[in-house]
């Protein structure tokens, strides 16, 4: 070897090797605040406890059984902390963001139209919305992570004999419904005892509908929950309906009234529809030049599943399954927004359809929402699976904000920051401010200026993990990454903010010491979003990390956030470490 690659050689690796972790100014501030001749004791950890991490009623015997479940840290417990001691403590996975040792700890009690929940659009499909697969596999994926609502497009088979679940239409390949059916009975409540609800878009004839509900009722039995055929006068509690199964969708008999409505407007449709078909591309059009497929089917289970001609026929057997009645009814958005004191339903809307009624319609949303359940759906040219800002429809009341659980992307990391709450549950009781009208009578306007209610301050004391998660070339060929962070507010308008840290240069654990102020006018609806960059200044930068935490949940004092991938699937060691203060 000669002397100048030696050179190159030892370069590279000296630029790569890891400085050891230190614990940054301030954390040893607060240390020597607690602690005497370099030991923090159990007493002192007890005030530092109080003091710094907002545990109130923390007792001698909290700090101590704290402290005896960190031996497997090898922490010399008879004195206490030392410096070491305490920085790996407050680094490890012992001293999380939010409490997940809590559990499910909003009241359950109430109606289900009180609750935001967990909801998956088309879950079935492994992938985009025109040419995967469908397949039990994301299903099974999404109840592992909490989601309570599963949508199924059923359609007839090649025979016309069974029934498949697919994206109509397209090029989706079908899985058989059973298998789908058999997989929701076995997963459904692995992660969560509250109820799984399942969402219908039917394309099938009175036969194949009867077939439907002798597949469901011999599945599910008796966790099936079934009322019978008429529509519920208020919906029942999560906590009464622990371990059952629900059926959601239109009532057969509306199906054809439905598609007498739709061919009266047609021709008002007529631009909209083929604006939205020249937004798909050349894959919408190779399917209709092969005459394959007559348009792309629609999301909405209330406009496009129905047959004309064989819904003249309804199937009793499977009407009675539906517990919860979808439908539009007759009528513009003011009818499908009329409240009825006497039953309850379920409204769909599409993203794009939600917003445009928002303008004129806010506040009768959110009255409709008092009783009832509003399902908000992807726009139909989302064939990437990507998903919106469901801070929209939170904000409005719509307890159903479904989204492609197989996306990607920012919209969907604030879901799952949403439903970390509550003990992860897949139920997240409402605000009482959309549950309710004031004492003038007026409901809640996300639109308009608010006082501030609280500031939560943040501060990003520093990062590790990257080392050991990441190849080390990873972010760099020849050097170290350049780190920042990026913190902000999802919330309602007045909240929603991004602020970031410097960028540090060539550093594995990355130690900003910055400070952030968010105030807050609504922070019952505001989640707190945390990104990992590294800067590259030829091309783009590079994704390094991403936590979103529902505010009202947050543990005041210095925690460690682990950070998840764009999937959502946490890292094994990167963590940020952070402080949460309410001021």
């Amino acid at each position: 070897m000669s002397k100048e690659t030696y050179r190159v050689c030892f370069c590279f690796r000296r630029r790569f090797r890891i400085a050891a972790r230190q614990a940054p100014a301030d954390i040893k501030e607060i240390f020597n605040a607690y602690s005497e001749n370099g030991v923090m004791n159990v007493d002192h950890f007890r005030r530092f406890l109080i003091n710094v991490q907002g545990q109130e009623s923390a007792t001698l015997e909290d700090a101590q059984a704290i402290m005896d479940s960190l031996k497997h840290l090898n922490i010399f417990h008879r004195r206490g902390f030392n410096l070491d001691d305490f920085f790996r403590y407050l680094f490890g996975d012992a001293n999380p963001p939010i409490d997940t040792k809590r559990g499910v700890h909003h009241d359950m009690s109430a109606p289900l139209s009180h609750y935001f929940i967990y909801t998956g659009h088309n879950s079935y499909l492994t992938g985009n919305q025109l040419s995967s697969d469908c397949s039990d596999v994301p299903i099974i994926n999404a109840l592992h992570r909490g989601v309570r609502v599963i949508e199924l497009d059923i359609w007839p088979n090649s025979t016309n004999e069974g029934v498949n679940v697919l994206h109509g239409r397209t090029l989706t390949t079908p899985v058989e419904l059973i298998k789908c059916l058999k997989s929701i009975k076995e997963h459904a409540f692995v992660t969560s005892e509250y109820p799984v609800v399942i969402t219908l878009e039917d394309h099938l004839t009175p036969e194949l509908q009867a077939k439907v509900a002798e597949m469901i009722t011999q599945t599910f039995g008796d966790i099936l929950f079934s009322p019978g055929s008429e529509c519920l006068k208020e919906f029942p509690s999560p906590e009464s309906l622990k371990r059952r199964i629900i059926i959601s969708t239109k009532p057969p008999k509306e199906y054809l009234q439905a598609k007498d409505v739709k061919e009266k407007d047609s021709d008002a449709k007529k631009g909209k529809d083929s604006t939205e078909e020249e937004a798909w591309g050349s894959e919408i059009k190779s399917f209709k030049d092969a005459n394959k497929y007559d348009s792309f089917v629609g999301e909405d289970d209330e406009d496009d599943a129905e047959d004309s001609k064989a819904q003249q026929n309804e199937a009793p057997e499977y009407k009675r399954l539906i517990a919860i009645h979808a439908g539009k009814g007759k009528g513009g958005m003011q009818d499908w927004l009329r409240v009825d004191p006497d039953k309850v339903r379920r409204l769909s809307l599409s993203e794009q359809e939600l917003e445009t009624a928002i303008v004129n319609y806010g506040k009768d949303i959110i009255r409709f929402t008092q009783r009832n359940l509003l399902r908000v759906y992807p726009k139909g040219i989302r064939f990437d699976s990507s998903n919106y800002n469901p801070l929209i429809g939170w904000s409005h009341g719509a307890q159903m904000v479904a989204f492609n659980m197989q996306g990607y992307g920012r919209s969907l990391w604030v879901m799952h920051g949403m439903f970390r709450a509550n003990g992860g549950c897949g139920y997240v009781k409402k605000p009482e401010f959309l549950l309710k009208a004031d004492a003038y009578g007026e409901v809640f306007d996300p639109k308009l200026p608010l006082p501030v209610k609280t500031t939560l301050k943040v501060t990003v004391f520093m990062g590790d993990g990257w080392y050991y998660d990441f190849r080390r070339t990873h972010f760099d060929a020849y050097s170290p990454p350049d780190f920042y962070t990026r913190v902000g507010i999802a919330g309602v308008p007045a909240d929603t903010i991004m602020k970031k840290t410097k960028t540090l240069e060539d550093n594995w654990i990355p130690t900003w010491d910055e400070v952030f102020e968010f105030p807050l006018t609504v922070p019952e609806l505001a989640l707190l979003r945390i990104e990992v960059h590294e800067y590259d200044m030829s091309e783009k930068d590079d994704f390094g990390g991403q936590m979103c935490l529902p505010v009202p949940e947050l543990r005041k004092g210095i925690r460690a956030v682990p950070l998840h991938d764009r999937k959502g699937d946490k890292y094994n060691t990167v963590k940020l470490l952070m402080r949460f203060e309410f001021v």
